[in-house]
């Protein structure tokens, strides 16, 4: 097999290779189910590489990442200096004409590397919509963080304007860039238009957020359009939804919380939350809890919402690491 007959497939099929098993599936933690389906047939077909093969596609995989680096901490003519002391003038070109193709630079960067309290201090004072565009380029974390230090009735016209928004033109973006440009060291622009914000990018946004702030926005956000706040309900998942897991996938979760979360959670359900936690729990753990309840007053709602959201935490690192599955609104059929 000639190196410059590989596809770009069959290169990143090499590298996965070369990396061994272990560190191959961290890679593939950070992928889309459609590129795992597509780069392990193509390791399947892979077939033999010989050593000289297999250095130089390492060789220019390394020159690709090291251009991405520079590029990404020092802008284009930056990464053109360095590359063209470490390869020469003519690599550096060829290396830097052959990312620009497949990599396009964020607009934004300084949102992911801000402090949160300074965006905070400063995006409070912007429109919703502007605050919109921003957070769509942030962390789900730190948007969600961002969100919950808002003004309570901007928090809704926050949320509503990023779950509306599709895309944004280098105009708009620009536009929003200029006005920021002296509040912020580093402005990145774009090239063509970008999908932003949805429905997705939301629910996500608010599976990070507080329990306390989540019910406000949803409650305010219902009494305006039910239908957009079902829609995000349908995509996240919140403490209540254990209802529709499987009971062998709430034993597993159950096992990993503290019980005193447990306790405090179930302050704050209903019967038939918890009904069906005491019966995925042996009859021993369940007296105990329920004897826990009883004895366990005057508890605060933020406690009770902070527990819940711990297990909540628990339950999606479980699922991230295949170990439980939660099934949401029909999204996902089970095969018995």
């Amino acid at each position: 097999m000639e190196n410059n007959k590989l596809t770009s497939e069959q290169k990143a099929a090499a590298v996965i290779v070369s990396l061994g098993a272990d560190k191959a599936s961290k890679i593939y933690k950070h992928l889309s189910e459609s590129d795992i389906e597509k780069l392990t047939i193509e390791v399947a077909k892979l077939g033999h590489i010989t050593p000289e093969q297999m250095e130089e596609v390492l060789d220019e995989f390394y020159k690709t990442c090291l251009t991405q680096k520079v590029v990404t901490d020092g802008g284009m003519e930056y990464a053109r200096a360095v590359l063209e002391k470490a390869f020469g003038e003519s690599t550096a070109q060829t290396l830097l004409e052959k990312l620009s193709k497949s990599m396009k630079i964020r607009p934004f960067e300084f949102v992911r590397k801000s402090n949160v309290k300074n965006l905070v201090t400063f995006l409070q004072h912007e429109r919703a919509q502007t605050i919109a565009l921003v957070l769509s380029y942030a962390e789900p974390d730190q948007a969600a963080t961002v969100i919950s230090e808002l003004p309570k009735e901007k928090r809704l016209r926050v949320v509503e304007a990023v779950a509306r928004m599709e895309s944004a033109s280098p105009e708009g973006i620009k536009i929003v860039e200029a006005s920021l440009k002296k509040k912020f060291d580093s402005i990145l622009t774009t090239e063509s238009f970008t999908k932003l914000g949805g429905i997705d990018y939301i629910a996500d946004v608010m599976n990070h957020m507080d329990r306390s702030n989540e019910k406000y926005i949803f409650d305010e956000l219902s009494k305006e359009d039910e239908e957009l706040a079902d829609t995000i309900r349908k995509k996240m998942f919140v403490f209540e939804d254990i209802v529709s897991m499987d009971n062998r996938s709430i034993q597993r979760f159950i096992r990993e919380c503290d019980v005193k979360d447990i306790v405090y959670a179930l302050k704050g359900s209903d019967d038939s939350i918890k009904d069906l936690v005491f019966a995925n729990v042996s009859t021993r753990m369940a007296e105990s809890i329920r004897s826990d309840l009883e004895v366990t007053v005057n508890v605060r709602l933020r406690d009770v919402e902070e527990a819940q959201q711990r297990i909540v935490a628990v339950i999606r690192r479980l699922e991230e690491a295949g170990e439980l599955i939660i099934v949401k609104s029909g999204k996902d059929e089970i095969i018995a």
